[in-house]
């Protein structure tokens, strides 16, 4: 009854603004993508508990937080810009924040971290790691093997060579990291704050494709043609690049 209670708050953005938003330890909690301005009056996440949140969300205000050890809120990639302000709360050892760029496929490219915009008024931190770092790079595609040759006859005709394989594609750029923002107050302790900015590695480099075997008589008695030569296997292709870091910006109120 209380999970229907509060799906029903969540999915109603009015409610959005009064409701308690928990997640209990060692469980996961995705948000539902109703509204790109959430405001929050008490966010809790208990200890190895994950929040998920909207591509959509852009603006994320919440008056009191509770990260619990090892906790986790993810908001998933996208090109749009996202404001976070706390006013109070607690952060324990191990919790993080996470806005990390999508990686690639062979459909689409690796996306960069998001672009977040950070504001901590009155919170106490053990420690917290913010992970912006990009998307990593699809891997090439692996070429194809070579086709294999034609045998002969046993005393006539000429065997056929085989084919080259197809030379493998090559691995796809990383996503550059996000942009972070940070608006914390004079006696921050920045050194409990950690935040990753890497560019995502690029993708692997695709296989080459075998060498396809050539030609051979079969079943021959006393006579059989020369076996043809085998084709060369396919060379791998490059590897991709890695994505450019990210910026972090720091400033103290």
């Amino acid at each position: 009854m209380r999970s229907l209670l509060l799906l029903a708050a969540l999915c109603s953005p009015m409610a959005l603004a009064q409701s308690l938003i928990e997640v209990q330890s060692h469980t996961l909690l995705r948000l539902p993508a109703t509204t790109d301005v959430l405001r929050v009056e008490r966010l809790h996440v208990a200890e190895h508990g994950t929040l998920l949140l909207p591509t959509g969300l852009t603006e994320l205000y919440v008056a009191e937080l509770r990260l619990g050890r090892d906790a986790r809120i993810a908001i998933a990639p996208g090109e749009q810009a996202l404001r976070l302000e706390v006013v109070s709360g607690e952060i324990a050892a191990g919790a993080q924040i996470s806005v990390r760029g999508a990686p690639g496929s062979f459909l689409q490219p690796a996306s960069p971290g998001r672009t977040l915009s950070m504001r901590l008024v009155g919170v106490a931190a053990e420690a917290l790691l913010v992970d912006a770092r990009g998307g990593m790079g699809a891997p090439g595609y692996s070429g194809l093997d070579g086709a294999d040759g034609k045998p002969a006859g046993c005393a006539w005709g000429q065997a056929s060579r085989g084919h080259d394989g197809l030379s493998g594609g090559d691995g796809q750029a990383g996503a550059r990291g996000g942009q972070v923002r940070l608006e914390v107050p004079q006696d921050f302790p920045l050194e409990r704050l950690q935040v990753l900015l890497d560019g995502g590695a690029g993708g692997a480099a695709g296989h080459g494709g075998g060498a396809g075997a050539g030609g051979a008589s079969k079943g021959c008695w006393l006579y059989s043609t020369a076996h043809a030569r085998d084709g060369r296997p396919g060379q791998a292709g490059q590897p991709g690049i890695a994505g450019a870091a990210g910026n972090l910006d720091v400033v103290r109120f």
